[in-house]
C-alpha cells in the first residue's frame, strides 16, 4: 500500500535535517524529490540532476512551471539564484568524482549491510537504472526514504536482498514512515522511532536484526 501525502512529506521533512549548509544534493525519484520544499531558508543547498542541472529549487507553484525546466525524472524545477547548466557528461562527471554530499534515494529493498535494490523488478520493463548505480557508489551519504513494507505487507528491510542490487554496502540511512535506521558495521542500528509506531512494531515489520540505540523510549 502506498503512503499519503502527509506521511511522504513528514519522511521527506526528516531527511531534510540531514542537509547542512553548502552542500551538494542529489534528490531519485519519489519521495525524495520533496525534500527541496523542506530546506531551511537559512541553508544554502546545491540540488543536483543528472540531467544537466546544478541548483535547483523547490517544486513550482501549480500553474507556474515552465515546461522546459525539469529534474533527470522529468518532473518540474525551480531554479535557485545561481544555478547552472550543463550536458549530462558533465553532472555525471561531478557524480563520479565523488562531489555530491548527499544521494537521496527510493528504494525496492536494502540489506542489512546497506546493499540497495532500487531499479528494477524482474518480469516488469522499466526505462533504465538511470543514474542510479553511479549516485549509490559515490556519493558522500546515501539515504534511502521509502515503505517499510511492500504492497503485501512484507519488509523491505532484509538480510539479504531479493532483486538485482543497484549497489552493495552503499546505504548510510534508511527513514521509513515508521522508523528512521542507521547501517552501521556492526549491523542496523534503530535510532528514531515514528509516531505513533512503536519500537516492537518497528522490530515486528523489519527482516533484518535491529539494534535499539541506548535511550530510545518505547
Amino acid at each position: 500500500m502506498g503512503l499519503g501525502v502527509e506521511v511522504r512529506q513528514r519522511i521527506a521533512r526528516r531527511a531534510a535535517q540531514e542537509i547542512e549548509d553548502g552542500m551538494i544534493v542529489n534528490l531519485g525519484i519519489g519521495i525524495p524529490t520533496l525534500v527541496a520544499d523542506y530546506i531551511p531558508s537559512d541553508i544554502f543547498v546545491q540540488f543536483h540532476a543528472e540531467n544537466g542541472i546544478l541548483g535547483t529549487g523547490p517544486t513550482p507553484v501549480k500553474g507556474e512551471a515552465d515546461p522546459n525546466l525539469c529534474n533527470a525524472g522529468g518532473y518540474p524545477v525551480t531554479l535557485m539564484k545561481g544555478a547552472s547548466y550543463f550536458d549530462s557528461a558533465i553532472a555525471f562527471g561531478m557524480i563520479r568524482r565523488g562531489y555530491l554530499d548527499i544521494t537521496i534515494l527510493g528504494a525496492l529493498e536494502v540489506s542489512e549491510k546497506g546493499d540497495l535494490a532500487n531499479w528494477i523488478v524482474p518480469g516488469k520493463r522499466v526505462p533504465g537504472m538511470g543514474g542510479a548505480m553511479d549516485l549509490a557508489q559515490k556519493s558522500k551519504k546515501v539515504i534511502v526514504l521509502m515503505n517499510h513494507t511492500n504492497k503485501n505487507g512484507e519488509s523491505k528491510i532484509l538480510k539479504e536482498c531479493t532483486l538485482p542490487l543497484t549497489a552493495k554496502s552503499c546505504v548510510d540511512l534508511i527513514i521509513t514512515e515508521m522508523a528512521v535506521i542507521e547501517v552501521t558495521e556492526q549491523g542496523l542500528l534503530l535510532k528514531e522511532v515514528m509516531e505513533p509506531y512503536t519500537v516492537e512494531d518497528v522490530i515486528k515489520y523489519t527482516d533484518a536484526p535491529l539494534t535499539v540505540m541506548v535511550g530510545l523510549p518505547n
